[in-house]
């Protein structure tokens, strides 16, 4: 219930603060929602606003959606290696040291998120310090270093932004062909038909859904990646061991957006996957040439 309720309270806030962004746009430009430049400003507006919005909210979010709990001072000596080994990383790659939290969970999973490299987050469940050596939580801690120096989140931010302005405007521009040709049918010139708005849903619906295609294929090369990176700054034994633990594991709890910034995605092959199958990485890390 508590992510429900962030969920819908986060979209309620980006729809608000949109709104009020668009309209201030339209005022300033003379256009309206009706001409091809005005829906080319609205998609435009909603495509890339929600998810830049979302992205600076993510931190926040996967805090308090997983009540991961940033470890300020460490109080132990796994906490002491989990900054430590994060703050070598983070060194190694040129990056400031990230925000680094445990949240409770029983899968093995651990996840990235931020606006900015250099202002990011990285947690880890308590079920993988529970059930990996140090060897293999190390590996995982470098992929999800190797996420932030590659600008990941911001980089799938982009491109969710592109395919998002793409299926509004597109969606609107076919469903007002439909409706004016059904409304002058029907010797009918004046406003939108409800069938515009139902149109626009439908189409948005399936245009999302090709749209999906494009985002997860960009999410699994970049696991691909960060698979590589991880390897080149511990060792590539020692990541393909992590994801050889990953196998034996049960499926991530992680949800929404945050499953896929975990290192480990849902157990299905389709299209759709954020993560290739982990017989892939492993394959693909093998035959790399990284030591």
């Amino acid at each position: 219930m508590k992510r429900i309720g962030l969920f819908l309270l986060t979209n309620l806030a980006v729809i608000l603060v949109l709104s009020v962004v668009l309209s201030i746009v339209f005022s300033a430009t003379g256009t309206n929602s009706r001409s091809i430049g005005g829906l080319l400003i609205l998609a435009t507006v909603f495509g890339f606003g929600g998810s830049f919005i979302s992205l600076a909210m993510s931190k926040w979010l996967a805090k308090r959606s997983t009540g991961a709990v940033v470890i300020t001072h460490p109080q132990n000596a796994t906490e002491q290696w989990l900054v430590d080994t994060v703050a070598q990383q983070a060194k190694q790659a040129n990056i400031k040291t990230p925000e680094v939290a445990i949240y409770q969970a029983n899968d093995i999973n651990a996840f990235a998120t931020g606006m900015k490299k250099n202002d990011a987050l990285v947690a880890v469940s308590s079920g993988l310090l529970n059930h990996m050596t140090r060897d293999e939580a190390e590996a995982v801690l470098a992929h999800e270093i190797s996420h932030v120096a590659n600008g990941d989140m911001v980089t799938l931010t982009l491109i969710q932004g592109v395919v998002n302005t793409f299926v509004i405007f597109l969606a609107r521009v076919i469903g007002g062909f439909i409706d004016n040709a059904m409304r002058n049918g029907n010797g009918n010139n004046s406003g939108r038909s409800f069938s515009y708005y139902i149109i626009v849903f439908v189409l948005e619906m399936l245009f999302g859904v090709l749209a999906s295609l494009i985002v997860m294929y960009y999410s699994r090369q970049r696991e691909f990646s960060a698979d590589y990176g991880s390897a080149s700054l511990v060792g590539k034994a020692k990541m393909i061991a992590a994801l050889r633990r990953l196998q034996a594991g049960a499926d991530p709890q992680l949800e929404g957006s945050l499953m896929a910034f975990g290192i480990k995605g849902k157990k299905k092959n389709n299209l759709f996957m954020s993560h290739p199958p982990l017989e892939e990485r492993i394959k693909a890390l093998e035959n790399s040439q990284i030591l």
